[in-house]
């Protein structure tokens, strides 16, 4: 019936051009109604956008002797199906214990880790840093069996198994570049990248500058140690911000070693080689070693956190500042590049969560112990 019909429309002229015509319109109101629809849907893509495209960025935390620094970065990508979080945070020093003595007594780590599990150390942070996409920690000390002990007072070790107090909790990469990451010779630094390696942590620092790829996103990671020849680090500076933008960085993130311990302000040489960084095209700057906390200064619209303090400290059972700090921020990337807005968020904390001891537990503060560790960091 249908071929029927057609084959009386074909041959009949008149019949044959209404037929054309009103195809014809109603080709043209279905495009004129696709149009719409496209103008809709991008209305709503605009829309979803700017709502997610931040990338947010960093929260920072101290730690103790056989550091732990982390940091946190958070991200949005500029595409409207694909949401990129990063998160880490910094700190000073941090969870390797020191097995120098075999010392597995009540008041060690190795107590609490044989008890409780690798969980137990980062437990009430670690909620913080599963809500990102990458944790990145300071870890000062090493992973190693060597038996070959540098000649200083401290000296910092720990097993390959330690490194489950990393995964456990949702860090993802560390920086090496510290005064204890070679305690026990240059093999110990080498078992501490194989023992990275086989978790699955990525590592930096010293002369390996890192450019990691989260969902899309490329970030820059550049550990310093300046202790030794402080502002004679200027030219590593440098040449590592080159390389991280060469290799397509879109965030760079460096972290220093340096101050003078227990000092609560930076020094110059600290203040010199941050704004370099900054100069040079760094988007955040982080410090650790003083083992106290140490202010924020904004410069160029770019933040410097210069000591988080410590954090995860295996260094004293009861160190008498138990302050620290995790520090945030929201880094928002367009098709445009980093837009220059500042979001920060500052969590203050203490290294335990009981006040008479170090139970190497790092937890938020509260109430007025959050607003007594702000005042510090003001």
């Amino acid at each position: 019936q249908y071929l029927e019909v057609q084959k009386s429309i074909l041959s009949d002229p008149n019949a044959r051009d209404e037929f054309i015509d009103a195809n014809v319109k109603n080709i043209e109101e279905a495009n004129e109604d696709y149009k719409k629809e496209i103008k809709q849907n991008k209305a709503k893509q605009d829309e979803i956008f700017e709502t997610f495209k931040k990338k947010r960025l960093f929260g920072l935390i101290g730690c103790g002797v056989a550091v732990l620094l982390f940091v946190v970065l958070f991200f949005v990508l500029n595409k409207i199906k694909t949401r990129t979080e990063f998160s880490g945070k910094i700190g000073d020093y941090g969870i390797t214990i020191n097995l120098e003595d075999d010392n597995k007594g009540k008041c060690s780590g190795w107590y609490y880790y044989e008890k409780y599990g690798p969980e137990y150390f980062l437990k009430n942070v670690k909620p913080i840093f599963e809500a990102d996409d990458l944790t990145i920690a300071n870890l000062e000390g090493t992973f190693t069996n060597s038996t070959s002990r540098v000649d200083k007072t401290y000296a910092f070790k720990g097993p390959a198994e330690f490194v489950n107090i990393l995964t456990s909790s949702s860090v993802e990469s560390v920086t090496l570049a510290n005064n204890h990451s070679r305690d026990y010779g240059a093999q110990s630094l080498t078992d501490t990248k194989a023992t990275l390696d086989a978790a699955g942590v990525i590592h930096f620092g010293y002369d390996e500058a890192s450019v990691v790829e989260v969902n899309g996103i490329k970030v820059g990671l550049i550990g310093i140690y300046e202790l030794i020849d402080h502002t004679g680090r200027a030219q590593q500076v440098k040449d590592h911000i080159a390389k991280v933008k060469s290799e397509g960085a879109e965030v760079i993130i460096v972290i220093f070693h340096w101050g003078i311990e227990r000092d609560a302000a930076p020094n110059s040489h600290q203040t010199m080689l941050a704004r370099l960084a900054i100069d040079e095209g760094t988007d955040l700057v982080c410090g650790h070693h003083p083992h106290v906390l140490q202010g924020i200064e904004v410069y160029k619209g770019k933040n410097i956190v210069y000591s988080l303090g410590n954090f995860c400290f295996g260094g004293n059972s009861n160190p008498s500042d138990k302050d620290t700090m995790i520090f945030q921020q929201t880094f928002t990337l367009t098709k445009d590049g980093l837009k220059e807005d500042n979001v920060t968020n500052v969590i203050p904390c203490s290294l335990s969560s009981e006040k008479s001891r170090n139970n190497y537990q790092p937890t938020p503060a509260t109430g007025d112990e959050a607003a007594r560790i702000m005042k510090k960091i003001e």
